[in-house]
């Protein structure tokens, strides 16, 4: 019997690719392949695919514990699967990364490990910025002192226009991952929208308050998101890294957004036997970091098609590595010293479209006037 929030969810966010996973599957044949964020949504999700394929190793890096714990009893339903190996480990880690790269030389890293909570960045861009972008900047670096051959991150379209901290983050770790190209390398980028039942992701707070009996939260009556099933995502992930022509940062045909009150009004019918109007929704107004609707592609971007039908190019400017470095090693500074004008300054020295959220420009205001270091 179909599932009615299944349906309920198609109607709004239909399948749109019709990917052959199998041929996808087959071109990563006798690779050893690193997963980062191995225990998130989107990390197990391709870790579990990848074992139904033939590398020669699955490597699953996660700093989680738990996740990684419950990945590990999932995988027990996988007897006689690829050899793999679950790692527990931070990515920021260069000595534990650079140990696995030196002992496994994996030809693919998969670099899905970011944190992605707007709001809870803005409340600790220091760690979005060190996480996200310095960490990103050194694993990319790492990668290729090791000579990995492929490697392809996990973006956002919050790296677009970004308004938070977080999506300015997804925009230098797009630039750190650029940054390291080379002659005979594929080092590129996914900008995704948001995946459906992903961990933090609207959907399973709206259930749950369903469950509760309401009230519903939805942040603005006009707010709207660009969707993609988690199926749909990891076919995606696939294609880009199948393709010939793989560079640069990628986007796929996401279609129109989804206005999220639309998706609240069809999982409480889908919940309470059609009666959509049976509970409560609340307005409680954009977060810090929040946009009313997501772009897809920032000022001076263009979009060019590709050898896969799904995947269209982002074609813009990149600054000059020396540049990169430069800004990164300050941004690296700043991070350590709490300094959060220099951070903000060094932040808009690569992503000149970043306009800080009022939260942040108001914390920086309030330690200055204080005489408080920033």
């Amino acid at each position: 019997m179909a599932n009615p929030l299944d349906n309920s969810l198609d109607k709004l966010v239909p399948h749109r690719f019709l990917l052959d996973l199998a041929t996808l599957l087959s071109r990563q044949e006798g690779k050893t392949i690193l997963i980062t964020g191995a225990g998130g949504c989107i990390g197990s999700a391709l870790a579990k695919t990848f074992l139904k394929a033939k590398p020669s190793r699955v490597l699953m890096l996660d700093h989680s514990e738990q996740a990684l714990y419950e990945l590990e009893m999932e995988l027990r339903a996988f007897p006689g699967a690829t050899p793999h190996e679950i790692i527990l480990g931070d990515f920021a880690d260069e000595h534990l990364l650079s140990a696995m790269l030196r002992k496994h030389r994996p030809g693919l890293l998969l670099h899905t490990a970011a944190f992605k909570h707007v709001p809870l960045m803005e409340a600790n861009p220091f760690e979005a910025i060190r996480n996200n972008a310095v960490a990103t900047w050194r694993l990319g670096r790492t990668a290729a002192e090791h000579g990995v051959r492929e490697l392809l991150l996990i973006s956002t379209d919050k790296a677009a226009q970004p308004r938070s901290i977080m999506g300015a983050s997804k925009r230098l770790a797009e630039l750190a991952v650029l940054r390291w190209k080379a002659p005979g390398m594929r080092y590129f980028a996914l900008r995704l929208g948001n995946v459906l039942g992903s961990q933090g992701s609207v959907v399973p707070l709206f259930l749950e308050q369903i469950a509760r009996g309401g009230p519903v939260t939805v942040t603005h009556p006009e707010v709207s998101r660009y969707f993609l099933t988690l199926e749909e995502t990891v076919q995606l992930v696939f294609a880009a890294a199948a393709m010939n022509d793989a560079e640069g940062v990628l986007l796929p045909e996401l279609g129109d957004a989804v206005s999220i009150l639309d998706l609240a009004k069809q999982l409480i019918s889908a919940q309470q036997n059609g009666e959509a109007d049976k509970l409560e929704i609340q307005f409680t107004g954009l977060r810090p970091g929040d946009k009313l609707r997501e772009d897809l592609l920032s000022d001076g971007e263009a979009l060019q098609r590709t050898d896969c039908a799904a995947l269209r190019r982002i074609n813009g400017a990149v600054p000059a590595e020396d540049v990169i470095d430069e800004t990164f090693a300050k941004l690296d500074g700043s991070v350590r010293s709490r300094d959060l004008g220099a951070l903000l300054e060094a932040v808009c020295v690569l992503v000149p479209d970043y306009e800080p959220s009022q939260s942040l420009t108001r914390a920086f205001s309030t330690r200055v006037s204080s005489g408080a270091r920033p």
